[in-house]
């Protein structure tokens, strides 16, 4: 028997404050993958990935080893959850339109 889930179009996202769309599917499995398709946008997410190859670049991560992908994960917890991870309050992407009032 398949096992149906519930699909979502729309979150509050977590990292930029506002309802935008949501991401397709969880980005990996697991209780943190869940979290984030339940928490954030496809722009925030997109944001992330950015961030990320910035990390992997700067300190020359080696995904394969379990260390740089435990440093990745926990960069990646403080970008969406940390302290002050949301953007600043009227904060808009370059390129975006301005929210309207």
């Amino acid at each position: 028997m398949a096992r149906f889930e519930k699909t979502i179009t729309m979150v509050h996202c977590v990292k930029l404050g506002r309802d935008l769309e949501a991401l397709t599917r969880p980005p990996f499995p697991g209780e943190l993958g869940q979290r984030l398709y339940n928490e954030v946008s496809q722009q925030g997410w997109e944001m992330w990935q950015g961030q990320a190859t910035i990390i992997i670049n700067h300190y020359g991560l080696n995904l394969a080893d379990p260390r740089a992908q435990e440093f990745l994960f926990s960069q990646l917890e403080e970008f969406f959850f940390g302290d002050g991870a949301q953007m600043p309050e009227g904060w808009v992407p370059q390129g975006a339109a301005p929210r309207k009032k």
